[in-house]
């Protein structure tokens, strides 16, 4: 009879099983393990109050002068993977009164529902959806807090906290270099968000405000929380705007003679192309192109000139809106910073990298029924992009614009110390 060699004979199929012991409760480790989540978890949450019951009230069937008494059990519910679900909770009193356990108390705290409710927002499951997008719970296990009002509700409470500690952080703590200001459209919305720029390189989304940058108003009262909360005003340091007029006047009206105001290339490109026909644009863009290529300020603001004189003769409303700041498109390039560095500061392009965030956080909301929720949806999807900033191009170059505002601090002071005299 032919022997079979060891790789030929026959394996059994062995479920492996594991029991183990947590407090005085066995888990099976061979159950489905879609299930495990949380059966583990009411296990560990009866042996948690097995053990405070033991503290409280000494071994079972003993009394003890001044210990509390067992007193049966209760409907109670826990949170536990994403959900509330319900389980018998022991009752202890005490001196004729029911003393709450610490560890029910605990395990009923909805902080993490709510964290669990933002993330699967943020990864782009809908409030309809959540629940199918948790573990199956264990049949007969009773489950709560997954209907779609549910969990909008904690979203709304989590991003509305997240709003407010953004907008109440300290800024103190590090030297700014840089704020870059823009408005980003939320349906009929306009949000305005501040990215600072501080003396490493590293960016960080400073404030929000539901508005218009033509409103001064509300952006002088956005400017002045930031420099409450940190943000020097009397200390040289780059400001890099669309143009608004309003938000230009509560600059100046913040930060005075201390802001370096860059006007964004791009936004001026589009304005002065928009008062163009189409025939015209192509041409005109590339000579904006090479103008603010340039190496120098003196040669950019050269071209910028004669490209206005040129477009004044046919074209009078786009000379007009090229000639209104722009000395101020070529700031960056007046200090003497170029490359990387030039390319990043000379627009607001970096918060461009923002509104992906917002729009993919975003992209499921049809409509938008108040200011209030715009300015948490664009705070959100903002603060979930921050988590991914990587630090400013051409921060190599950092050194220089630094070593640039000090000098321009250093003359600033001299000639206040000049005039006091």
């Amino acid at each position: 009879m032919e022997k079979r060699s060891r790789k030929q004979q026959p394996r059994e199929e062995v479920r492996q099983q594991r029991a183990v012991t947590v407090g005085e409760v066995l888990v099976d480790v061979g159950a489905d393990l879609r299930e495990l989540m949380v059966k583990g978890g009411l296990a560990i949450a009866a042996a948690l109050f097995t053990e405070e019951m033991a503290q409280l009230c000494g071994p079972r069937y003993e009394r003890g002068e001044g210990l509390a008494s067992r007193w049966g059990t209760r409907q109670g519910e826990v949170v536990l993977g994403g959900r509330k679900v319900k389980l018998q909770r022991p009752r202890v009193r005490q001196e004729g009164r029911e003393v709450e356990l610490e560890t029910y108390r605990r395990l009923q705290a909805e902080d993490p529902l709510t964290e669990r409710a933002l993330e699967q927002m943020l990864v782009g499951v809908s409030t309809r959806k959540y629940a199918r997008s948790l573990e199956p719970a264990p049949a007969g296990l009773t489950e709560t807090g997954t209907s779609k009002s549910a969990v909008s509700r904690r979203f709304v409470a989590k991003t509305q906290e997240q709003l407010e500690a953004a907008l109440s952080q300290p800024l103190g703590d590090r030297g700014w270099l840089a704020l870059l200001i823009d408005g980003i459209a939320f349906h009929e919305h306009v949000v305005l968000v501040v990215l600072g720029v501080d003396d490493t390189g590293d960016k960080h989304v400073l404030a929000f405000r539901e508005g218009s940058t033509e409103n001064a108003t509300l952006c002088r009262e956005m400017l002045a929380d930031v420099v409450a909360r940190g943000v020097p005003a009397d200390r040289s340091f780059l400001v890099v705007i669309d143009g608004g007029k309003g938000l230009r006047k509560a600059v100046n009206d913040v930060f005075g003679q201390y802001a370096l105001v860059q006007r964004c290339q791009v936004h001026k490109k589009r304005n002065v192309l928009d008062h163009l026909p189409d025939e015209m644009r192509v041409q005109t863009r590339a000579a904006l192109s090479e103008a603010y290529a340039a190496v120098s300020y003196e040669l950019a603001l050269a071209r910028l000139q004669n490209l206005a004189r040129s477009l004044g003769k046919k074209q009078p409303s786009a000379a007009s809106s090229l000639r209104e700041g722009m000395e101020e498109t070529l700031t960056v390039k007046k200090l003497g910073i170029s490359g990387w560095l030039a390319k990043t500061l000379e627009t607001t392009n970096p918060i461009e990298n923002l509104n992906k965030g917002i729009r993919r956080v975003s992209a499921r909301v049809d409509r938008c029924r108040s200011g209030a929720m715009a300015l948490r949806w664009v705070a959100t999807g903002a603060l979930e992009a921050a988590r991914g900033f990587r630090r400013l191009k051409g921060h190599a170059q950092i050194g220089k614009l630094v070593a640039t505002l000090r000098a321009r601090d250093a003359e600033l002071d001299a000639t206040d110390v000049r005039r006091a005299g």
